[in-house]
């Protein structure tokens, strides 16, 4: 800036850290405040250097050879401003220095020091559910000391193959991509690693066998995970149906229904930590004498709240549904057919209840095996909670997700939107680290049960994902529901599948392949993997909130709102890159937010140039299509499975669910599950009418939970 040389060498902040001065904090800062005043950049940029240099020059003369503290030059910032005649810059700037304030003021209110500088809503999710806590609930580490206890705790593995330095070089790499938001594990890795629980998977397959004892053994399992932070899929298929035959006592079975609510019961009371509800899928075959009754559960009732329910469909039944022909019901301790029902009614059936409740939706079992990597052990009944990684009994599965946000860069200095290409380099690199991560977790991890260690030991299956895939394709100039997002997300999830593959690969060749690679399909290509799976894509709820991105690879779920954050408190956000191109193009205001913030869709909002309201599309503007197309083409190089939703308005049809249905099975997804918007109580993210508010009452906001991050409104979506 060819400013004069000062005396001023180091800055006092808040804290009681001393650091080293930089005058382009103050230049920014100063070029904001004018922007937003100006909407003009170069004025606004011309303005922040002359004024940095004055303020440099004000501090030099009066705190030569001190340290001036941080709030000393933000006086002399606003004594500047005003002096110069740019008073409504100063205003600007005063601001923008009162919200970093009740920002700061929230952030002690929660008794945390935030160490990462992290918003307001991650630091409640840290403090509420993953920072350790000392006997009277007191907070005793920060966010990146909860890094480096995950680090730390899960390079232990590293000591098993090889020498005690390579243990610390691999802790850093894990810690840096933790701290700096690239990757980041489950949310029970979080929470348990390097602590005497130390249970560290998100995902758990149990079976419930057809007899009392074994009814009851699978919910004392379950009791068990749900203690230490996992959540629990069934398939209850195996059940004889209601009124069947009771052989010992000669009387009527009560049906798997009805010992699902026992389930659920156990599950509401079972408190996880202290931190969270449990979560379970409960999956039905669509051939079970019961599926009226399991598909039509919530309807009008308030049972199986801790469920979220699956119809375990067949190529034959979509077969005699799509031709319009009778299919069998079968019990399944016979397995002789008890009635023969028409296919196309019994999926309307269940289509209407999905239209009504959200559930049940579908897993598609034929296609699950068809991709079951260990066929010779069994076949795949049921999933965990949210459907995205499909399990055998007992099997338990670790799981990851790579931060899309991070895995860009700019292509010019000023870093504008649309102008950014994927890093490759580094995305590799954070693959490569990600699935060893994983594969030391399961060596670290300490098991509920020894059915469990021994299940997930033998085929070691891990579950790298992706969070951020609607900020990247923003980043990339490239519209959510745009032909060319399907071709993107193409092209990127077949290039993380491959580097998966070939970090496992790698893997195996030190550590030796999983037990169980002998009875895989694996064994047939030529190549040796330490994992029998390697890629999921979960919905990453919470772990998304704390990086700061989209969760999973859902649409954004609005571009400003409001996030209910503390009791009784409602902080606005809004999309870090919507702001910046707000700025950059000069229409940047904090009535234009608040106004977005009142829209579920920034479509109809006056004073947006057209080409951004086309690149910030959010999740009602996407068509249900386009929804399914970008879960399947995900789906295509992931093997395990894709949790996504398909969030409908409220105005969507019945036959809209049927469409999407049949859609996602044709294209070859492993499961479907569609909300539509209002059709359960409780949901999670509210929208505003399209009205205006009451003279002197405030108008109505897009506001979502704290725990909510994009994707299913109305599920359990935090694994």
């Amino acid at each position: 800036m060819g400013m004069t040389r000062t005396a001023i060498k180091t800055v006092g902040k808040r804290d009681g850290s001393i650091v080293e001065f930089d005058a382009s904090k103050i230049e920014r800062a100063i070029q904001r405040a004018a922007m937003e005043t100006l909407q003009d950049r170069r004025r606004a940029d011309a303005i922040a250097r002359r004024m940095t240099q004055l303020v440099v020059e004000k501090l030099a003369g009066q705190y030569e050879g001190e340290t001036p503290g941080v709030e000393d030059i933000q006086d002399i910032i606003e004594a500047a401003l005003m002096s110069e005649g740019y008073g409504r810059i100063a205003k600007g700037y005063i601001l923008y220095r009162e919200n970093r304030s009740q920002v700061r003021f929230a952030k002690s209110a929660l008794g945390l020091k935030d160490d990462l500088k992290v918003p307001v809503n991650a630091v409640e999710v840290l403090r509420r559910r993953y920072l350790l806590k000392d006997e009277s609930r007191r907070i005793v580490e920060t966010p990146s000391e909860l890094f480096r206890r995950v680090a730390h705790h899960v390079a232990r593995a590293e000591a098993n193959y090889g020498p005690d330095p390579r243990v610390h070089e691999v802790e850093e790499a894990f810690y840096r991509m933790m701290r700096n938001r690239e990757f980041l594990p489950n949310s029970p890795t979080l929470m348990n690693a390097g602590t005497p629980l130390g249970q560290l998977s998100a995902c758990f397959v149990i079976p419930v066998e057809d007899s009392v004892e074994g009814i009851f053994q699978a919910l004392a399992d379950m009791a068990r995970i749900h203690q230490t932070g996992g959540g629990t899929g069934f398939g209850f298929s195996r059940l004889r149906p209601r009124g069947d035959l009771v052989g010992s006592t000669k009387g009527r079975a009560s049906g798997p229904i009805s010992f699902m609510g026992i389930f659920d019961k156990a599950t509401e009371v079972i408190v996880q930590g202290g931190r969270r509800r449990g979560a379970n899928m409960g999956v039905l075959r669509c051939d079970h004498p019961d599926v009226v009754d399991f598909a039509e559960a919530k309807v009008g009732s308030n049972a199986l709240r801790n469920f979220n329910l699956s119809v375990g469909v067949t190529d034959r039944f979509i077969r005699a549904v799509v031709r319009n022909r009778p299919f069998d019901l079968v019990n399944p301790r016979t397995g002789k057919s008890v009635r023969r029902v028409a296919a196309r009614s019994l999926f309307d059936l269940i289509v209407s209840a999905a239209w009504r409740t959200g559930d049940p939706g579908l897993i598609f079992l034929d296609q699950v095996n068809r991709h079951n990597p260990t066929p010779s052990l069994g076949r795949i009944e049921a999933t965990n909670p949210c459907g995205e990684v499909p399990l055998l009994p007992y099997e338990s599965c670790i799981l990851a997700s790579i931060n899309l946000d991070k895995m860009t860069t700019d292509e010019d200095a000023g870093g504008h939107a649309g102008q950014s290409r994927v890093d490759w380099t580094r995305l590799r690199d954070r693959i490569h680290w990600g699935v060893r991560f994983l594969d030391d977790v399961i060596d670290v991890n300490r098991y509920p049960l020894e059915s469990i260690e021994a299940a997930t030991r033998a085929n070691r299956k891990i579950g790298l994902g992706v969070m951020g895939f609607a900020d990247m394709l923003i980043r990339l100039g490239i519209p959510y529901d745009a032909k060319e997002a399907v071709t993107f997300a193409d092209k990127l999830m077949r290039f993380i599948r491959r580097e998966s593959l070939a970090a496992s690969e790698r893997l195996a060749k030190q550590r030796g392949a999983f037990p169980n690679f002998a009875k895989s399909i694996h064994a047939k290509t030529g190549r040796r993997f330490r994992n029998a799976t390697v890629n999921t894509i979960a919905p990453t709820g919470t772990i998304s909130i704390i990086a700061g991105c989209s969760s999973g690879i859902e649409p954004l779920f609005a571009v400003s709102f409001v996030r209910n954050v503390l009791s009784g408190t409602r902080l606005f956000e809004s999309h870090s890159l919507f702001e910046k191109i707000a700025r950059e193009r000069g229409f940047h205001s904090r009535e234009l937010l608040a106004e977005v913030a009142r829209h579920p869709s920034i479509a109809k909002v006056r004073g947006i140039p057209g080409d951004v309201k086309r690149l910030f599309v959010t999740a009602f503007d996407v068509t249900p299509r386009q929804h399914v197309e970008i879960q399947a083409v995900f789906q295509k190089h992931t093997d395990n499975a894709v949790s996504k939703t398909i969030n409908l308005p409220a105005d969507a049809t019945v036959e809209d669910v049927r469409e999407i249905y049949l859609h996602a099975h044709r294209l070859q997804c492993k499961g479907i599950t569609v909300y539509r918007y209002g059709s359960k109580a409780g949901q999670v993210l509210s929208m505003s009418e399209e009205v205006e508010a009451p003279a002197g009452e405030l108008p109505d906001f897009v506001s979502a939970d704290l725990d909510y991050s994009g994707g299913c409104i109305g599920g359990v979506c935090e694994f």
